[in-house]
């Protein structure tokens, strides 16, 4: 673990998402950040008491750490789930009270434009992983200790943590961060995604119940 971040800049900043949801967040900047990128951490809902409840042996923040998804995100793309994972984050979080990072490791890491490339790959039939070895990068080479910084640098070394994803529990304990308890997130099914949820919930075993999810058709395999 390299040595601690701090708080850079603290600005409240109005939001308004995709379907209408309207929160204020207190947005954080950071000096040190091992990576040297530019992640911000969001405060929502009543993340201060939060904090105060956990340092008293209470109920710890609700924390996601979501990695950015220009594509998802911003243009709501339905080949992944990643835009709406976010929208119910940012809900879930202002109502319990914790932290949203928004993490600039695109296309788990490999950037924009080779997420991009694989999309291409996907096409020709890869499943999402395959299609990141095809490019000679790693299946997920997203790292979490820039965001286990922020949280310290918050004081928030315990959370409940908001992920589908067993990897991001694991990194986050090795890197010092408390994690509670592995609350997960709905499922974002659509037609568009299927085969990319399936290749999470078989490959890297992400806690997704397709089958219970909607109409879309999902087999078993």
């Amino acid at each position: 673990m390299s040595a601690g971040a701090q708080v850079r800049t603290r600005v409240r900043v109005p939001l308004r998402l995709a379907g209408g949801f309207a929160v204020t967040a207190d947005v954080f900047t950071f000096r040190d950040l091992v990576d040297g990128r530019e992640h911000l951490l969001l405060g929502l809902g009543d993340w201060e008491g939060a904090l105060q409840r956990a340092g008293e042996g209470g109920e710890p923040p609700l924390v996601r750490p979501h990695s950015e998804c220009l594509t998802g995100d911003v243009l709501g793309s339905e080949r992944c789930d990643c835009g709406p994972q976010l929208r119910e984050a940012v809900e879930r979080i202002s109502a319990a009270g914790g932290f949203l990072l928004y993490l600039r490791q695109e296309g788990r890491g490999i950037g924009l434009y080779e997420k991009l490339d694989a999309y291409a790959l996907q096409d020709q039939g890869l499943d999402t992983y395959a299609a990141n070895r095809a490019l000679g990068r790693g299946e997920d080479e997203r790292d979490y200790e820039a965001a286990a910084q922020m949280l310290q640098a918050l004081g928030s070394t315990r959370i409940r943590l908001l992920s589908n994803n067993p990897d991001k529990a694991l990194q986050l304990e090795a890197l010092g961060i408390q994690v509670a308890e592995q609350v997960p997130t709905a499922v974002h099914l659509s037609a568009s995604n299927v085969r990319y949820l399936k290749a999470k919930r078989d490959h890297t075993f992400h806690t997704l119940d397709l089958a219970a999810a909607g109409d879309v058709e999902v087999d078993s395999a």
